[in-house]
């Protein structure tokens, strides 16, 4: 026999789950309540359904979402969990399903006629090199460039971290750029 649950509060709150191992109806009085107690688990579940974990969690929101939709009429709330867990198979099974992979047949492979990407050994000697012409550098010009160019910060967050002036930064980095344009072991470069 299956028991309509009323989804008001006056009335779920009197009821309780005759099974001790399931969480009694009102423990999820609203769908709020149940997703933030059982998000983990489901979670998890999400997670052995995908290798990757942000596909994981966009799975476990669209079942969430249909699990929403669907709250209403689900009269017993003691099978939430399995009806979340069912959602996630059959979204997952749809969007397996739907992925559709075009393979077409031709008589040259369509490889990009890009640039060669160089020795490996030389792009490391041409790293240290720089690394060892930025070390020559005074400590303060040597600040400034990696903030700007190795961290990536603007003029305006460089100046803010080392606590000096815009103008005093640009100057700084150009006279720096000039020492390491002159520098002999990066000859190569230029």
């Amino acid at each position: 026999m299956t028991t309509p649950v009323c989804t008001s509060g006056a009335n779920v709150a009197t009821r309780t789950s005759p099974y001790p191992s399931y969480p009694s109806y009102s423990s999820y009085p609203s769908f709020t309540s149940y997703m933030k107690a059982r998000q983990p688990v489901l979670l998890r579940t999400a997670r052995s359904l995908t290798a990757n974990p942000c596909d994981a969690e966009d799975l476990l929101q669209t079942a969430l979402t249909k699990t929403y939709v669907a709250w209403e009429r689900i009269e017993d709330h003691r099978a939430l969990d399995g009806y979340v867990r069912r959602a996630l198979l059959n979204t997952r099974t749809s969007q397996w399903r739907k992925r559709k992979v075009d393979e077409f047949v031709c008589d040259e492979l369509p490889e990009p006629d890009g640039v060669a990407a160089g020795d490996p050994a030389e792009h490391q000697a041409l790293h240290d090199a720089m690394w060892r012409a930025i070390m020559k550098l005074p400590a303060r010009q040597r600040a400034m460039v990696v903030l700007r160019y190795y961290e990536d910060l603007s003029e305006a967050q460089t100046a803010e971290v080392l606590g000096v002036s815009v103008g005093t930064v640009k100057s700084a980095v150009s006279r720096a750029l000039g020492k390491l344009r002159e520098d002999p072991e990066l000859e190569p470069v230029r």
